[in-house]
């Protein structure tokens, strides 16, 4: 019998159906208008728990328990809501997964980029129709802010300040209004009850396009935080990368936790300019060093264990990730790099073998 194509990634909606449908099932709690589950029903799916009846619900995201509550309060208000922080905070996964618990759709999304027009947010037009019957509802196509609004969803839209400062202004007479004029047909698109905003934005990027202060009002901001602790950070990373390695089938057992551990201190000491234990201070690389980057570091390493070598991940499996993921600048990130493994990793008796691998590279 022929395999059949699995899909790479989906949705959390399709991806979590059982678990949201259990909470839905169960869910005796007020739900605001047009949401498919309560807020505490959202917290529980989102930070994981179980349903009244017993059903397990696994942790989407491991972070701080009141910074989901008011992410999704504000969600519950008129405020639109804009999650802030360094890269690879999980600001996207989170809001996927908001949108997801909310309204069952987490595909209504605008990815802002330099080039974002300003039909991503309000709308454009079929032009062979508009040709052949003049400005019509038919002629016109929906940005995805345009279709939340008219089903009562939640719209997406990531690197906000990566927009140009025009564009996105377009948002602030939807987000103030609830309205979306349509002058050419003189005519308007009123939101229905439900309909909100979730934004990501970079702190990396500020300054980049800064938001006006009307756009700013109009936004609840809350700043996800880099994890506050080693155990926690390698949790995160170890429940990733289980989830990416079950989805992309790589025959590798996931038992080198140790492994983890060591890219999670590589990158909190670089990130932090200082080792664990406080007594010696190193420079830090260019980049972000973000939880993210340890899991495609982790993934990469199964890659290797479960292709090239005998499934067990180890230390020389982990090390050319480490070196790409540090070394963006091959000048001045290669140094950092270098004094970091003189300094550091030599020393720790237990890391010879990465020291090793490292050096090879190097």
């Amino acid at each position: 019998m022929t395999d059949v194509p699995s899909i790479l990634r989906a949705h959390a909606e399709v991806q979590h159906a059982e678990e949201l449908a259990a909470l839905a099932k169960t869910d005796e709690r007020p739900r605001p208008p047009n949401w498919r589950l309560s807020p505490w029903a959202v917290a529980t799916y989102v930070l994981g728990g179980e349903t009244p009846d017993g059903t397990p619900i696994t942790p989407k995201y491991l972070g701080s328990r009141r910074l989901v509550e008011v992410a999704i309060a504000t969600l519950a208000t008129d405020r639109a809501l804009l999650l802030l922080g360094v890269p690879g905070t999980a600001k996207t996964w989170l809001s996927e997964h908001l949108a997801a618990a909310i309204s069952g759709d987490s595909t209504q999304l605008v990815q802002g980029t330099s080039g974002t027009a300003e039909e991503a947010i309000r709308y454009g037009w079929n032009y062979a129709r508009l040709l052949a019957e003049g400005p019509s509802r038919g002629a016109l196509v929906a940005s995805p802010v345009l279709r939340a609004m008219e089903s009562g969803g939640v719209a997406r839209v990531e690197e906000l300040t990566r927009i140009p400062s025009d564009v996105q202004d377009a948002l602030i007479t939807v987000l103030s209004e609830k309205t979306l004029p349509i002058p050419e047909l003189d005519d308007e698109v009123q939101a229905l009850a439900g309909f909100n905003v979730i934004a990501t934005a970079n702190d990396r990027d500020r300054g980049v396009n800064d938001l006006s202060a009307a756009l700013k009002r109009r936004f609840n901001v809350v700043v996800l935080p880099l994890p506050d602790d080693v155990d926690s950070e390698v949790e995160i990373v170890r429940l990733r990368v289980s989830q990416l390695g079950e989805a992309l089938r790589l025959p590798a057992e996931l038992e080198a936790v140790d492994e983890i551990r060591r890219v999670v201190t590589v990158f909190r000491e670089l990130r932090d300019g200082v080792t664990a234990d406080g007594r010696t201070k190193i420079k830090s690389p260019s980049g972000t060093l973000s939880t993210a980057e340890a899991i495609s570091v982790m993934t990469s390493g199964i890659a290797l264990a479960a292709h090239f070598g005998d499934g067990v991940v180890r230390a020389s499996d982990i090390a050319a990730g480490l070196h790409g993921a540090v070394v963006k600048d091959p000048v001045a990130d290669r140094l950092v790099w270098q004094e970091y493994l003189e300094a550091v990793v030599r020393e720790r008796k237990p890391w010879s073998d990465l020291y090793r691998a490292c050096r090879e590279l190097v």
